[in-house]
């Protein structure tokens, strides 16, 4: 019997003052919600955000260094749309085969973190 319920948070790292970075990225380009960190965490720096029904957790790592393989892999509704947001903010797109069902891209965040996006196809 299994006692897992899914996955609550993915954190990423980030460079120490970053923060303003992350709301820019994941809150105002890619339109996620930022959500306050315990009054306990805040002094440690970072920020949050609600994607979906799970969370996004901004941490700062002292000596930071981006994360080229291992990544988060957002689902989302309408990756075409996503795309031309993410183009007309000049970000870089990384075209990947796809996957059994599902289309998706890569991209890096602002700190050089691998980020994929992909839209199930029903």
């Amino acid at each position: 019997m299994s006692n897992f319920f899914g996955i609550d948070h993915v954190q990423l790292a980030a460079p120490k003052g970053s923060e303003e970075k992350a709301r820019l990225f994941f809150g105002e380009i890619l339109g996620m919600r930022e959500i306050p960190k315990p009054s306990h965490l805040v002094k440690r720096g970072g920020v949050w955000f609600q994607c979906g029904n799970h969370q996004l957790h901004i941490g700062i790592e002292d000596h930071f260094q981006a994360s080229k393989k291992a990544h988060p892999a957002f689902r989302v509704k309408s990756l075409s749309k996503l795309k031309e947001i993410l183009v007309k903010h000049h970000i870089r797109i990384r075209e990947d085969q796809p996957l059994d069902g599902a289309i998706r891209f890569y991209v890096d965040d602002p700190f050089g973190n691998r980020i994929e996006f992909l839209e199930r196809i029903e």
